[in-house]
């Protein structure tokens, strides 16, 4: 065992990736690369206009401004590697550099679930508290629920993956995926799991189910507020708000359930290699659209910062 775990710690593993279908590789390249331009550029097109325009200096682009930065660093995490085993035939990363990507990928992931839960209270706030919301999302607050949010994702991706990286593991280093996550790692190990395991489904139930039962608490609380109101252009504005961060939530929380809620058996490995691909590549180039799209706050930032208005 020890042996083995020497021979990892010193040496390097092979990301195998998609090299299942070496055809799709300059394809999967192509389209990657765009995908992670466009995560580049709209993410701080976002975090860039809410800087400048002052109009946009409330709690709800603060926090989007901090989902943005968070998209941008947690598909840096990644994505850059993805493309380099993708275009040429190494596909090797150092021991220390998938302790580094497994650290960064958990952390910011774990970060994004509790910053959404936050966006939710703030909509939450602003639709069913109106006239406390000044006074409830003070700036001085909403910078300790920021804050808080990358601290306990970065807190809890040192415990797990420091749990993950002292199993002992063996023989070939090949990890069946794309990037290092824990259940590709534990699948290399000597020794028994379940524990390892275990601890995974419990901290995924603690940020994964927990913070989608309160996103959904604070929407049909939000629902029911909606449903009482009279004018037809606060309905479209709560809609158009809350719609987008819902379907932000969707496409985020989904496809991680599947990843680390279901049994390994449920789902083959390729199978999650494409749902990983999607939560780490799609949905943050995403983000930024939604947010954008039809928004007239951020139209009118726009013509401002233009000089149209």
């Amino acid at each position: 065992i020890m042996k083995a775990k020497n021979a990892s710690s010193g040496g390097y593993f092979v990301l195998l990736g998609f090299s299942n279908w070496p055809h799709l590789e300059v394809v999967l390249f192509v389209v990657i690369l765009m995908f992670y331009l466009m995560t580049l550029i709209g993410n701080l097109f976002i975090i860039i206009l809410s800087h400048l325009d002052s109009h946009l200096h409330t709690p709800m682009y603060f926090f989007l401004s901090n989902l943005s930065f968070l998209d941008l660093c947690y598909t840096t995490s990644s994505i850059p590697q993805l493309l380099v085993n993708l275009w040429g035939p190494e596909k090797t990363i150092s021991h220390a550099g998938c302790m580094i990507q497994l650290y960064f990928v958990l952390a910011l992931g774990t970060a994004e679930c509790v910053l959404l839960v936050v966006m939710s209270y703030d909509r939450y706030v602003a639709v069913c508290r109106p006239l406390h919301y000044t006074v409830l999302m003070h700036p001085r607050f909403c910078r300790l629920l920021a804050v808080a949010s990358w601290v306990s994702g970065f807190t809890t991706s040192a415990i797990h993956s420091s749990f993950t990286f002292w199993v002992p593991l063996c023989g070939h280093h090949q990890v069946d995926h794309f990037f290092c996550e824990v259940p590709a790692l534990l699948r290399l190990s000597c020794v028994d799991t379940h524990a390892n395991e275990l601890t995974l489904m419990v901290m995924s139930s603690i940020f994964v189910i927990i913070p989608l039962i309160l996103i959904l608490s604070s929407y049909s609380a939000i629902a029911r507020a909606v449903l009482r109101m009279q004018s037809t252009t606060g309905l479209q504005k709560v809609f158009g708000t809350c719609g987008a961060h819902l379907l932000v939530v969707s496409l985020f929380f989904i496809p991680v359930m599947c990843i680390y809620l279901q049994p390994s058996s449920g789902n083959s490995q390729d199978q999650g290699k494409f749902i990983a691909l999607f939560y780490t590549v799609v949905t943050p180039s995403l983000n930024p659209v939604i947010y954008t799209l039809r928004n007239k706050d951020v139209r009118g930032a726009v013509k401002r910062l233009l000089g149209w208005e």
